[in-house]
């Protein structure tokens, strides 16, 4: 399975909106030349995220970008659905109906037990979640030998 660009870089968009959580507007220029992302790519990565209600957006020359909810109340799975267009594991396209029992053993077994294992990992992970860990890291001393 491999993640897109845009869900990453998405990631971080909402990462960063959500370290600055409560301190009013983010530009997505600071953002973009902070995370060393095109602006014009993450104008285009925000559009569907402001549209699923997961942004808020004002205009004009004090205008910017916010979380329109708390870090706590977002999961990483709903940003990655809204992005990646849902999760999608399966086994090799074959109708249900018209598969083998080989290949709907495997489905069933393999390919729909780990769809749901990454579903509930991506929902237990908020972006809060992602802040304290970040903070943990910062403070961790890294010792070479």
């Amino acid at each position: 399975m491999k993640i897109s660009t845009r869900t990453r870089y998405g990631i971080r968009l909402m990462m960063a909106l959500a370290l600055k959580y409560g301190n009013g507007l983010q530009y997505l220029r600071e953002i973009a030349a902070k995370e060393n992302i095109s602006e014009k790519y993450l104008s285009q990565i925000i559009i569907p995220l402001k549209s699923a209600g997961l942004v808020n957006s004002e205009r004009g020359a004090y205008g910017g970008y916010s979380l329109a909810r708390e870090p706590k109340d977002i999961n990483i799975r709903e940003v990655f659905e809204i992005l990646e267009g849902g999760i999608r594991i399966g086994g090799d396209g074959s109708k249900i109906g018209e598969a083998s029992l080989i290949t709907r053993c495997i489905n069933k077994m393999v390919w729909s037990n780990l769809q749901q294992a990454i579903e509930g990992k991506l929902e237990s992970i908020s972006l809060q979640d992602l802040i304290d860990g970040c903070q943990k890291i910062k403070g961790e001393i890294i010792y070479n030998i």
